[in-house]
């Protein structure tokens, strides 16, 4: 948010271009700044101004320099030093970003953007207590102040402090009912709290909000509420426009010439996450004599864990970059003349989608993190599988998409599974009767889902249903839900997160995983899968609601895709009833487990050196983008 105050005693020109400048012709101000700044270099609010401006086209180093000389002039400028700070922010600055805010506050104690802005630096630097307090003040000063209601929200939700988030999001739709992207937010809370109420409605009103054009839900939010691949496709549409439009600041890389294709890999998600627990493997397998790989690293850490060592031993070079603003990340790959951009993120947190918007390198890929399209005219490519987009779903995506011939996922074979015997008793399971089990997230539960597993319940008498339970108001609310349903609350058990390995190991004493949709288990499938577990499915239309369908073909076991939910029901009733077939199952999956596709890393390492190859050869040739069809490779 930018402070801006309104002009007093200045020249009518100076009011002209601010006036251009509130109404968004940034260009047409810019000019008339310079223009002034040209008779008058000292004008103090021209430089200020055209300081902010420039922060608003992303030139944040030029932004610093034209606001640090208008406080030169005039240092007791409450407005410009919480404007500065802005740009120090950008520049990813946020020490500097703090004192900035500290001295315009101490000029105006009542600067409600001040306040609020020190919240944004200090939620980057994971203060995250005095960010909510920095909020605090600002909604002191300012009750109706909704932004700082819904970042103070954001940090609640960060802190798993569910229930005050969502009472922050509901008094900011209170305020401001149109604020960009807080309906889905809001509603996506809800479902991390298996909070339901009126959830077909609120669904049906973001999906015509959607239609119209409206920016009110954020990509990855919507993944798991519409199994709708059209409207996920307008969502994110919409939100690359609004948030990370093209730039074109900075010149279009320069073609190279490598004994080597250099490929970087731009994630957050290099520490204990489930994308790094997919990938670490693969890092370690690429062929060294024919590519280069490079991890630039968006997350901070303070420590070093086994799987942040274990990456950073994996690539040629492990850049941390999470003090670097946009452009500078894209100078730095531009200088180590990067080929292949990989985006791990995606549209999920901890992304850094502008530096792909000014085109970090001449390939850019969208791979693993984020499970559909990313709506944006620069990711050139969508690394995917036939079961994932089918033809007749291509127009869904605005990126080419790479075929890999098995399953898109890749997967880390060298995961551990602990040697550790969990008894039912110690997991609160009872000592007789089926177990199925889901142990996705809790936002991934819907209504109808739901539905559908406590009709299986009333089926398979003596059963129970295994869940994770990430927040106890989640566990609360589907105790409820169940008992709605006819179903005894103890007939529900929730079990906590564990180590990997200890993870792992307790899937054996489950009999079968129950899957979700619209937004399928994806590592937590395949954890499954590694571990013994079969996993039902059934098959959807998006991406997100494809993905375990994948992981199941490339493990040889396609018996378990159902193709509607009533067929999915019925083969879990079927299962839970005829122990032989289930038997038979799993003994399928422990002869497939290391014999089929899935969990053959080296043999997916050379499937996607193969596309990222064709990428190549293809920018070699000046053809632009198209669909690659990977063959498969036999090993």
């Amino acid at each position: 948010m930018y402070t801006k105050k309104q002009p007093h005693t200045t020249p009518a020109t100076f009011e002209y271009a601010f006036q251009l400048h509130q109404q968004g012709q940034l260009e047409q101000a810019e000019v008339l700044y310079e223009a002034l700044l040209k008779e008058q270099p000292q004008h103090i609010d021209a430089l200020h101004f055209l300081g902010v401006l420039a922060n608003q086209q992303g030139q944040a180093q030029r932004a610093v320099d034209l606001i640090t000389q208008a406080l030169t002039i005039n240092p007791d400028n409450s407005a410009a030093h919480s404007n500065l700070g802005l740009a120090l922010h950008e520049l990813k600055r946020f020490d500097e970003a703090i004192t900035s805010y500290d001295r315009a506050l101490a000029i105006n104690p009542n600067n409600a953007d001040a306040f609020f802005n020190r919240g944004l630096a200090l939620r980057e630097l994971k203060r995250f207590d005095e960010a909510i307090a920095s909020y605090d003040r600002a909604v002191a000063i300012n009750p109706n102040n909704a932004d700082a209601l819904f970042n103070r929200g954001h940090m609640l939700h960060e802190l798993k402090r569910f229930d005050d988030a969502i009472n922050c999001y509901e008094r900011a739709l209170v305020i401001k009912p149109n604020m960009d992207f807080i309906l889905g937010t809001w509603l996506h809370l809800k479902m991390n709290l298996c909070d339901w109420d009126g959830f077909n409605h609120h669904l049906i009103a973001l999906t015509q909000d959607l239609e119209r054009g409206e920016k009110v839900v954020i990509p990855f939010s919507l993944l798991v509420m519409s199994s709708a691949v059209a409207v996920q496709k307008k969502a994110a549409e919409i939100y690359t426009k609004a948030k990370h439009p093209t730039a074109t600041r900075l010149p279009l890389p320069v073609k190279h010439v490598h004994e080597k294709i250099k490929l970087g890999y731009f994630s957050s998600d290099f520490h204990q996450h489930a994308v790094a627990y997919l990938t670490a493997e693969l890092f370690e397998r690429h062929d060294r004599s024919q590519f280069e790989i490079i991890a630039f690293s968006f997350h901070e850490t303070d420590h070093k864990e086994n799987m942040r060592l274990r990456l950073e031993a994996a690539f040629d070079q492990f850049i941390d970059v999470s003090q670097q603003s946009d452009e500078q990340i894209v100078d730095l790959a531009r200088q180590l003349e990067i080929d292949i951009a990989i985006d791990l993120n995606g549209c999920t947190d901890g992304c850094r989608t502008g530096i792909f918007a000014m085109r970090v390198a001449p390939i850019q890929v969208s791979y693993l993190g984020y499970l559909g399209t990313m709506g944006a005219d620069y990711i050139d490519y969508l690394l995917a599988d036939s079961t994932l987009i089918p033809t007749e779903h291509q127009a869904y995506y605005t990126e080419k998409i790479a075929y890999l011939p098995h399953s898109f996922q890749v997967n880390d074979r060298k995961i551990t599974i602990a040697d550790k015997i969990f008894t039912r008793a110690e997991l609160g399971l009872p000592e007789q009767g089926f177990v199925f089990c889901c142990f996705n997230n809790n936002y991934k539960i819907t209504p109808t889902v739901f539905d559908s597993w406590m009709r299986i319940l009333h089926q398979v008498k003596g059963s129970v249903l295994w869940l994770l339970e990430d927040n106890e108001t989640a566990g609360k609310n589907l105790r409820k839900e169940a008992t709605n349903r006819g179903i005894d609350v103890s007939r529900l058990v929730f079990a906590k997160r564990l180590p990997m390995p200890e993870y792992l190991a307790r899937h054996r004493v489950a009999d079968l995983f129950l899957d979700t949709q619209p937004y399928n288990a994806g590592a937590t499938a395949s954890a499954a899968l590694w571990a013994g577990l079969p996993v039902l499915t059934y098959l959807g239309d998006t991406f997100a609601g494809r993905m375990a369908a994948s992981l199941l073909y490339a493990i040889g076991l396609p018996e378990l895709i159902a193709s509607t939910i009533e067929d999915y029901e019925a083969l879990a009733i079927q299962l839970a009833t005829h122990p032989e077939r289930l038997a038979a199952i799993k003994q399928k999956l422990a002869e497939h487990r290391l014999t089929y596709p899935l969990f053959d890393t080296p043999l997916f390492t050379q499937h996607l050196e193969a596309a990222y190859q064709a990428m190549f050869d293809r920018y070699q040739a000046n053809l632009a983008p198209d669909y690659i069809y990977v063959p498969a490779q036999i090993t």
